[in-house]
């Protein structure tokens, strides 16, 4: 009797950490980080598992802790938060990292979301809004200002460099979940229109990533825009 109700046990704490999502904190203020840190610490479903000061002990440290979200200061003493997001995604793919900063520095932000991150937040936002980001891209999304928004789809205007014809292969269905991933969908939501698992839309969106080059829904959803002009947003006629 005993031992099954340790191999109950042992199944309920299997299932609790999968459902706990751990964040690892990169901000070289001590006072920030320490709040941060309590913050999470004290939230439901959230396990801070890393805190970092610098981009170097982050590029060090995170890969240990294998943490699901990253806090990332976009402003840090040495390599920047930028760069830093750009070489923890190239070699952790499936890491989700949300900027914090001071303001909203759109150019900034805007280079850090090419960069490979999936959003960002204010340093000054309230709690809710901290787990509320982090809560919004474990679904698929990306939390960020209308203004970011439409930098992205300027962005998307821009002549493409080349085709996706011209790139690896996508399969059919690759180009289906590329396709609503532009629209916006998150996982869930794509896996509930094509019938199919959140967990193999995520397995898809890997392959997909691979095969264009690409480190984010983000940028995946830039190509597609670019290389698709039915897709493709107009761009507003000029007024006579």
């Amino acid at each position: 009797m005993n031992q099954l109700m340790q191999n109950l046990k042992m199944q309920s704490d299997i299932v609790d950490s999968k459902r706990i999502t751990k964040v690892a904190l990169v901000e070289d203020s001590d006072t920030l980080r320490q709040c941060l840190e309590k913050i999470i610490a004290g939230a439901h479903g959230y396990k801070c598992v890393c805190t970092c000061a610098t981009a170097e002990e982050a590029l060090v440290e995170i890969p240990k802790s294998k943490p699901d979200v990253v806090l990332m200061d976009i402003h840090l003493p040495g390599e920047s938060g930028i760069t830093c997001t750009a070489r923890l995604r190239q070699h952790m793919p499936e890491l989700q990292i949300i900027i914090l900063t001071v303001y909203n520095d759109t150019k900034m932000v805007f280079q850090a979301l090419k960069a490979g991150a999936c959003g960002y937040v204010l340093k000054r936002a309230e709690e809710k809004d901290i787990l509320g980001a982090i809560a919004e891209v474990r679904t698929g999304g990306a939390p960020m200002t209308s203004e970011i928004a439409r930098m992205l789809v300027r962005s998307f205007m821009e002549p493409p460099s080349a085709s996706l014809g011209e790139k690896e292969q996508l399969s059919p269905r690759e180009m289906e979940i590329l396709a609503l991933l532009a629209e916006g969908l998150s996982n869930k939501e794509i896996g509930v229109r094509l019938t199919i698992t959140a967990g193999t839309v995520r397995a898809h969106l890997m392959r997909i990533y691979d095969k264009l080059h690409v480190r984010c829904r983000t940028e995946a959803a830039v190509e597609y825009l670019r290389s698709s002009p039915m897709a493709r947003p107009k761009k507003p006629k000029p007024n006579l």
